[in-house]
């Protein structure tokens, strides 16, 4: 009963990332870069994979600098290549690879962003039909479009939605 009771239980590493997230996504960058620091530097480069996968995932939506964006961005796919064959992180490749991509083109690398973007369209097959999914499917596909007709991507719109897959 206790295991049970454990793998149904919240956790409260992502809960804590889930309300730092909410704060970001209510303006407050600065507070949430500082918040997600926190956590990361509470968890360690050995933390739980699922747990740096996801907190650097969201911190490299705080950072200001694209390298400091791509430095996140490397550590949660890191991450999440550590805990490979865990099925619920599978979900996470589109985005990962596509935030990648993104990072890649805000920095002048097309073909770093061409790879990447290559893998997510790739690892797509892993999301649902749901509007997560749709959202980093649709997210691929403008950022294909973009870099098929100009290379010179322009804004943020284009960018994948920084959501945990359920």
């Amino acid at each position: 009963m206790a295991e049970r009771q454990e793998r149904t239980a919240p956790d409260a590493v992502l809960t804590r990332i889930g309300q730092v997230v909410m704060l970001h996504h209510a303006g407050d960058r600065e507070e949430a870069r500082r918040r997600l620091l926190d956590l990361w530097a509470e968890l360690g480069e050995h933390g739980e994979p699922l747990h740096r996968c996801t907190l650097a995932h969201y911190l490299a939506d705080t950072q200001d600098d694209p390298s400091d964006e791509l430095a996140w961005d490397l550590r949660a796919l890191s991450a999440a290549d550590e805990a490979a064959g865990a099925e619920g992180l599978r979900g996470f490749y589109p985005s990962l690879h596509l935030n990648l991509a993104a990072d890649y083109v805000k920095l002048g690398r097309t073909e770093a962003a061409r790879t990447h973007l290559r893998r997510a369209r790739g690892a797509a097959a892993a999301l649902g039909d749901d509007g997560y999914g749709d959202g980093v499917r649709a997210a691929i596909s403008r950022l294909e479009l973009r870099l098929g007709e100009d290379d010179t991507p322009d804004g943020d719109s284009w960018g994948p939605p920084r959501q945990r897959p359920n």
